[in-house]
């Protein structure tokens, strides 16, 4: 199988000050795949200060361990630049691989879409 470089891995919508990535593939497995979602999530991320980036699982069944090192990277950029990484939609068998790989602990993860969303608004210090 062959894989599209023409093919779009994922979209993004704004939504308030959120940029939202929604992953388009079922499977994240190659190697291939995996290292051209990952350019351009850097991409998007390397040029935007205190960004607050939420990525939608929603579609993806299954992928590789090599994602997690890659979402890792991605999480250290967005970290360096002030903003916020959080993670949605994540189906059971892959949140599963977080919590074994201890990522669950790195990463902030929701449930719903709605409850990522959510927990961007809420402020950390409690000040307002």
């Amino acid at each position: 199988m062959s894989i599209d470089p023409t093919k779009n891995h994922f979209y993004t919508q704004t939504a308030g000050d959120v940029t939202v990535v929604f992953l388009q593939d079922a499977r994240i497995l190659d190697e291939t795949t995996v290292k051209v979602i990952a350019d351009e999530l850097m991409r998007l991320v390397d040029n935007t200060f205190k960004i607050k980036l939420m990525i939608d699982f929603s579609n993806v069944e299954y992928l590789s361990s090599a994602v997690l090192g890659k979402l890792v990277a991605i999480h250290k950029k967005v970290a360096e630049g002030k903003g916020v990484m959080k993670l949605a939609c994540i189906k059971p068998a892959i949140k599963e691989v977080f919590k074994i790989t201890k990522l669950d602990k790195v990463f902030e993860l929701h449930d719903t879409h709605q409850a990522c969303m959510d927990a961007f608004k809420q402020k950390k210090f409690g000040l307002f």
